[in-house]
């Protein structure tokens, strides 16, 4: 969805030809169905296109730094993000993961609370502050997307939290799964037993409240229980879901 820099030159032909790409393109965007943009038609998907700017963020890169200015409100299309925070005595916590079809910008604080890093090679649909703000106003239809979309985060954070207070290291493993296995059903349509994991173990300790050797010990205890298979690193297949969910409900 990316537009042409300010300062070139086109012919009308020639940018209503663009314009009408941008918008095809966002149409046919294959996270379309999860993003906060499925609230719009065809006509209003156009406004949005206009004031969208799609940046590839490459892995490593910190697309915002906790503290900065909100200058911008992010879509992910492709890829994978974290959100960080230091603490004070250095401890890194991993708040959360963002995932194709997220959208970050729900917030009432003006700065970034978190550090927006890519872990892997990504791209983002990017919208100023200040004009998604006008295009709420214009689409209350799009303004309740957003309220849906924030009443779904805070039930995350809750969830999280309760897996968090979990004593147990494969409980807290169990629920992290089944609830990326969830969302990539969701992404693709269908349910599937292969999970991705584009973040590394020490991102899932950091996430969990657990130590990268805790995480490492109890992903093979978990295939030593039949439950789940590691074909590869960043790769996990479910063999029991029933099991895993059993598991990860003991606590409730």
């Amino acid at each position: 969805m990316s537009r042409p820099a300010h300062g070139s030159e086109q012919s009308p032909t020639t940018s209503a030809t663009a314009d009408a790409n941008g918008v095809r393109e966002c149409l046919q965007c294959s996270v379309r169905h999860l993003s906060v943009c499925s609230a719009l038609s065809c006509d209003e998907v156009h406004a949005l296109e206009q004031i969208t700017v799609s940046t590839p963020v490459a892995m490593g890169t910190t697309l915002a730094r906790s503290g900065e200015p909100r200058s911008h409100v992010f879509t992910v299309t492709e890829g994978a993000l974290r959100l960080v925070r230091t603490l004070a005595d250095g401890r890194r916590q991993v708040n959360g993961f963002v995932l194709p079809g997220d959208y970050l910008g729900l917030s009432g604080s003006d700065h970034h609370r978190y550090d927006i890093e890519a872990i892997a090679d990504s791209r983002v649909c990017r919208v100023p502050t200040t004009q998604m703000r006008d295009l709420r106003q214009r689409y209350p239809h799009l303004e309740r997307k957003l309220l849906q979309r924030a009443c779904q985060e805070l039930d995350a954070a809750q969830d999280n939290a309760l897996a968090l207070a979990r004593l147990q290291p494969p409980e807290r493993l169990a629920d992290f799964l089944l609830r990326l296995a969830a969302r990539e059903a969701t992404l693709n349509g269908r349910s599937s037993n292969r999970v991705s994991l584009p973040m590394g173990r020490g991102d899932i300790a950091d996430h969990l409240g657990l130590t990268m050797e805790t995480v490492s010990r109890t992903f093979t205890k978990l295939r030593q229980q039949g439950l789940i298979a590691l074909p590869h690193l960043n790769v996990v297949e479910i063999l029991d879901p029933a099991g895993l969910q059993k598991l990860a409900n003991d606590e409730l």
